[in-house]
């Protein structure tokens, strides 16, 4: 592909996620936003006049035929991730995918081998990844500033209302959602406590529906061993009211880190006792409302996406880097049903 011609982007699924993508894509300038796919007519119409698309389809197959394109960026519920990006994968299109990448293991494997055996690049939107709070922090274990990690916590406690469980069939079910607090919501913060602080041996936990009428879990807690030998807590809930700021500690023989959305709450190192940067403070995106979502980690992952494809290099968060959270919150639910700890 030329270095000068812009990459095609569509955007399947319109749903609460995907003016993100459109504002993000039309903001970069490699990159051009060319249609936009869901099957009511309706939300794929109201999507390409707000942000000015010019092609709109009911169907995944009627785009990969009718319309050139180079990335499709997938905005659906979270069990049907995996077909539309074998169909993308087949028709020779690059992949982003919203979290989680699936809601199975057999699943995630199927989407990242046929993206692996048609050469193209399959990347995952994990955007908290991206904030200068997650990078600090990471480098900060890597480098060893805390010395031996003992403990790693996730505290991801959000508000969601019986409204919007009703929003829309999908949402609390086993069968497209793929889970609860966890699989939707919670994600995000497994990802980035697993990403800090390595990968997981064994969890045991607790997960039920304890105020929302919904088939999965609205409040989860699971205790964690590491393979490093540290231990850790991950509480995932859509039950608290109001909703906290996700929030995350990191402690160590020689120092520990805990911060949240709002800021650093605590840094304290052998070698320092104060961040490296001083960081303004911000709300708490999302915990309350699922629309009050910053678009700034999705510019970020659609940029690496671009310059990914241009390289030809591994995109900044890869499928099989992405399958690791949800193979944890799978673990999680195993353990939950059984009563049992499940090794991973």
């Amino acid at each position: 592909m030329s270095s000068g011609k812009k990459i095609k982007f569509a955007i399947i699924g319109a749903g609460v996620i995907a003016p993100l993508h459109a504002r993000a894509i039309q903001q970069h300038p490699e990159a051009e936003l060319v249609a936009v796919v869901d099957s009511v007519p309706g939300k794929a119409q109201q999507l390409a006049e707000e942000y000015g698309i010019p092609h709109v389809y009911e169907q995944i197959g009627q785009l990969l035929k009718q319309c050139e394109v180079d990335v499709v960026c997938i905005c659906l519920p979270s069990g049907m991730h995996s077909a539309a990006a074998i169909a993308a994968a087949e028709a020779g299109k690059h992949v982003l995918c919203e979290k989680p990448l699936d809601i199975t293991l057999e699943s995630m494997d199927a989407m990242i081998a046929a993206c692996r055996s048609h050469n193209v690049k399959l990347a995952t939107v994990f955007q908290k990844r991206t904030t200068e709070l997650a990078l600090m922090t990471r480098r900060a274990v890597q480098e060893g500033k805390l010395g031996k990690l003992v403990l790693g916590d996730a505290y991801l406690k959000y508000y969601r209302s019986p409204e919007y469980y009703r929003s829309a069939d999908w949402r609390g079910t086993w069968e497209v959602d793929g889970g609860g607090a966890l699989m939707n919501q919670g994600v995000h913060g497994v990802d980035i406590i697993r990403w800090i602080m390595g990968d997981v041996d064994s969890v045991f936990a607790y997960a039920a529906p304890l105020v929302r009428d919904i088939e999965v879990e609205d409040t989860a807690v699971a205790v964690v061993k590491y393979k490093n030998g540290a231990f850790g807590v991950i509480q995932g809930a859509t039950s608290v009211n109001p909703g906290q700021e996700p929030r995350f500690e990191i402690h160590g023989e020689h120092g520990s880190i805990i911060y949240a959305d709002s800021g650093i709450k605590l840094w304290k190192t052998v070698d320092e006792e104060e961040p490296p940067v001083s960081l303004s403070e911000r709300n708490a995106e999302g915990s309350d409302n699922p629309l009050a979502i910053s678009g700034d980690g999705h510019y970020i992952l659609i940029d690496d996406l671009i310059h990914a494809i241009r390289e030809d290099r591994e995109p900044l968060i890869s499928g099989e880097e992405a399958r690791k959270s949800v193979e944890l919150i799978l673990a999680i639910y195993e353990s939950a049903r059984t009563g049992k700890e499940v090794k991973l």
